[in-house]
């Protein structure tokens, strides 16, 4: 279950939307969090492609929502152009539209990746003993998201463990690693105990500084060499 919308375009092409929202983080003084306005709209745009590449789909547009004055324009479209640039997309479409009228105490915005994907790809996997689960980064939230940037997955490794064949990638949101894993499997349910890990499962993973990564022991040397020092093993006893 991804927090995507897919709309069927015909009978071989579906779009795919993802978004994602920022509140009291950037440059105004009642800001909980203090960062450039680029970063702001780097992490926010992270959290939604990575939602649009897992869901299979390939980045075509992305829509800003800007509630964060007139001047951190040209930042946060800097900040988009920062993960294009990542993934090597250069043929996206930037839009968007910000709030002139009124200026708000606390910095905002929202941002949504369409993307585009064959319909009969399909990214389904059925859980077996055999599958092996990898958390590739680390979570971080608020301020340990700037502090420790070294632990976060970058977006090119994602992209690239995502095109892995029979590998599952998926991103880890604000709710933790334990309940992607269940929504992974949702006709399961898996419990704290379940999992043997040396990364936080309950902790927030803020904007998806992490993910989840599923695949067959034969793929395995595969994925830990393409994530390199980002891999983190689960081991899960069911």
């Amino acid at each position: 279950m991804r927090d995507i919308i897919t709309v069927p375009l015909n009978g071989m092409d579906s779009l795919i939307i993802a978004c994602d929202n920022s509140g009291a983080i950037g440059m105004k003084e009642q800001d909980l969090v203090h960062v450039p306005y680029e970063t702001v709209a780097y992490y926010s745009f992270r959290v939604a492609v990575m939602e649009c590449i897992a869901a299979g789909a390939e980045p075509i547009s992305v829509v800003l929502h800007n509630f964060c004055g007139n001047e951190p324009w040209d930042e946060l479209v800097s900040g988009i152009q920062k993960g294009l640039h990542e993934l090597n997309l250069s043929d996206v479409l930037i839009t968007g539209s910000t709030e002139s009228n009124f200026s708000l105490m606390q910095s905002a915005l929202g941002l949504v990746v369409i993307g585009k994907k064959l319909t009969a790809q399909t990214l389904e996997m059925a859980y077996s003993k055999q599958l092996r689960f990898a958390v590739v980064g680390m979570p971080l939230v608020g301020e340990e998201v700037i502090e420790q940037n070294d632990q976060v997955a970058p977006l090119s490794v994602f992209q690239e463990i995502s095109r892995i064949h029979d590998v599952m990638a998926w991103p880890v949101g604000s709710k933790g690693i334990l309940y992607e894993i269940n929504q992974m499997f949702p006709n399961l349910e898996f419990s704290q105990e379940m999992i043997i890990s040396n990364v936080d499962i309950l902790k927030s993973a803020g904007p998806a500084t992490c993910f989840l990564a599923v695949y067959d022991l034969g793929q395995e040397e595969t994925v830990m060499k393409t994530a390199g020092r980002f891999f983190n093993l689960l081991e899960i006893k069911k």
